[in-house]
């Protein structure tokens, strides 16, 4: 499983009542998987079956998407806390929690869930060569950007539009990469939405909460196919085809 001491900045630092509204965010898309699974929130805790998330997400950050289902979802402008590594993963999520865990405690910053992983260069071998932990500001306006204390950056992350996969569990990277898999073959199938980044998992949850309740996703960055690129390639392969023929 993921690093406990992930787990354990949710549980003593999460907020249960200042859930964000489902409302305050664009409704994701369902484009693949399961198509019928739903999402409830009751005011406090988001539900879908036996996962759930209870603990405040960034403002306008879309709800999570069910375990199973493919969704294309947008995300607002966010204020976050980074620390940049290169060990496994897996390891590396315990080396980040400490100093990240001491910025948002020191600014007396509440912890929001997702705890979000970014990854670069994975390819090959299974594993990313470089990735980056973040702890979410709840809005853009708190704190500043800048600074470099103990290893942490206070960054503005732009709006992105991404292509995501729900999770069951606290899937470790394996799982992760896996699941990636499944968004790439999903890209691969349609010729109107194509990958403009690196991949990224987001973590809802804390030790408390029973395995089987906890929740995750993978994400792809994507955008729209130019329309007119798409015209023009149609129009090249059609006269590739037509001068090939005797």
């Amino acid at each position: 499983m993921p690093p406990r001491t992930l787990a354990i900045a949710l549980a003593i630092l999460a907020s249960p009542l200042a859930i964000a509204a489902p409302d305050t965010a664009p409704e994701p898309i369902r484009v693949g998987g399961d198509m019928h699974r739903a999402v409830d929130f009751d005011g406090e805790i988001y539900r879908s079956e036996q996962a759930r998330v209870n603990t405040a997400l960034p403002e306008g950050y879309p709800r999570p998407t069910p375990p199973g289902a493919i969704e294309i979802k947008e995300y607002p402008l966010v204020r976050r806390a980074e620390f940049t590594g290169a060990v496994n993963p897996d390891r590396g999520m315990m080396i980040a929690f400490y100093p990240l865990f001491l910025h948002i405690q020191s600014r007396d910053i509440a912890m929001t869930a997702p705890v979000e992983m970014d990854y670069r260069d994975w390819e090959g071998d299974g594993r990313p060569r470089e990735w980056t932990m973040s702890f979410l500001y709840r809005t853009a306006d708190m704190g500043e950007e800048g600074g470099a204390e103990r290893g942490v950056t206070v960054r503005d992350i732009q709006p992105v539009t991404v292509l995501s996969i729900g999770l069951a569990g606290q899937p470790r990277t394996r799982e992760i990469d896996s699941a990636l898999e499944t968004l790439r073959l999903w890209i691969a199938e349609q010729d109107e939405w194509e990958i403009t980044g690196d991949p990224r998992a987001l973590f809802y949850n804390g030790p408390s909460d029973p395995l089987n309740t906890r929740w995750s996703e993978a994400q792809l960055p994507i955008r729209r196919v130019n329309m007119h690129e798409n015209n023009a390639r149609d129009a090249e392969e059609k006269d590739e085809v037509t001068e090939a023929r005797p």
